[in-house]
């Protein structure tokens, strides 16, 4: 066996005749424990809170969506249609147009965006979960489904035939403008279900059938301004990504999930980098506990080795018996730390005993990911603590 790693070994399991350094010792290793304990259980959270917050965003965004770089539409043909069917990995795929629009209701107005939708929506998104009353549009019809935020504003009912919906386009073109009817394409519309997603989304669409959107933009049958695509399970999304451009060719842009919600998926990640810098620090001042244990124990073992040095010992080898103790300490403390961590973390995503509200618990997720870094984060902070202590044995100190 390696000698400074037997010695090192025989130092932790060993206790000192100086009772000071055994408590010195036990709260260092408290700080290592709690430490890697709070780090995997707060990183935890955050990855959990993460998923909430993208599940809400994840019931109306797809996987993959096509959008045209040359202008706010583009056309497409049946031969291009057939393609895309034909790809590995695709599920399935809609042909959606988006649009800012006013809607009227009761002398109320909103400007918001109407999402014409062709009958394949539903398989693409899983909307139809989200819907809070009513049903889903039925194609080829008026039908619309509003969000709970726009139905609040407007104080609308569904299948109020009293008081209609009414969406306006403007039109485009140029010339004076001499009456409404010059400027708007006008549509009496249908509520038909209200959906409820969160607060932001609840007022973000108003979902219409697709003909009826492109009736009222002026688009031709074939003209979208974005197809919607839903993947397999496993699919490899660049190589579907490299097949929708050749059908297109290079004249649009594929955005996933997270490019969607690239400013969501920023503010979220930051958060949780923020989150593991403060965590750290704590972790760090811990180890400054660990370097006053290992310099008190150099000094109890002084006479120990200084034998060991007359033996023939180098300074170096010293060195590494202290710097292989503190390592040891900070993995055996990081794995109790992580052991006791999961523990928490798997209690409160089976028995929910912290609750958001009296429906909704605390959101954790257990996560590898989590795991390796708490590790490497307290094996590597150990290490150095170790390096700073054990340069304190040297010939000098000795002598």
């Amino acid at each position: 066996m390696n000698f400074p790693l037997y010695i090192a070994k025989r130092y932790i399991l060993s206790n000192s005749k100086n009772n000071a350094i055994n408590i010195i010792n036990r709260i260092a290793s408290m700080g290592i424990i709690v430490g890697a304990m709070a780090l995997f259980v707060v990183l935890s959270v955050f990855s959990g809170l993460k998923v909430f917050s993208l599940s809400f965003s994840n019931d109306i965004d797809p996987d993959l969506k096509i959008s045209s770089t040359l202008g706010k539409s583009f056309f497409v043909s049946a031969e291009q249609e057939a393609q895309i069917k034909k790809i590995d990995g695709l599920a399935s795929y809609s042909k959606i147009i988006e649009e800012r629009v006013l809607f009227v209701f009761d002398d109320k107005q909103q400007v918001t965006s109407l999402k014409g939708v062709d009958s394949n929506f539903s398989k693409v998104n899983d909307i139809k979960k989200t819907l809070y009353n009513g049903q889903w549009v039925e194609p080829n019809t008026h039908q619309v489904v509003v969000g709970y935020g726009i139905a609040q504003k407007f104080s609308m009912g569904l299948l109020d035939f009293n008081n209609q919906l009414e969406v306006l386009v403007p039109k485009p073109g140029k010339g004076n403008i001499e009456n409404e009817e010059q400027a708007f394409n006008k549509s009496d519309v249908f509520p038909v279900g209200i959906y409820a997603i969160s607060e932001d989304l609840d007022s973000k669409y108003v979902f219409a059938d697709l003909a009826l959107a492109q009736e009222l933009l002026g688009y031709k049958s074939n003209q979208v301004s974005g197809i919607e695509i839903k993947e397999k399970k496993g699919a490899d999304e660049n190589l579907i990504i490299k097949q929708l451009q050749t059908i297109f060719n290079n004249k649009i842009t594929v955005k996933n999930r997270a490019q969607l919600n690239e400013s969501l998926y920023k503010m979220l990640n930051t958060e949780n980098i923020a989150v593991y810098l403060i965590f750290t620090l704590v972790i760090v001042v811990a180890l400054f506990n660990l370097i006053g244990a290992l310099i008190m124990m150099i000094l109890d073992k002084k006479g120990n080795l200084k034998t060991l040095f007359n033996l023939g010992t180098e300074i170096k080898d010293l060195r590494k018996i202290f710097l292989l103790q503190g390592t040891l300490l900070s993995v055996i403390g990081g794995i109790i730390g992580l052991v006791l961590g999961i523990i928490i973390v798997l209690i409160q995503q089976h028995f929910e005993l912290i609750m958001i509200t009296p429906t909704l618990a605390y959101p954790v997720i257990f996560s590898l990911e989590n795991v390796m870094i708490v590790l490497a984060t307290i094996v590597t902070l150990g290490f150095i603590a170790s390096l700073i202590a054990s340069s304190r044995v040297s010939k000098k100190l000795l002598d």
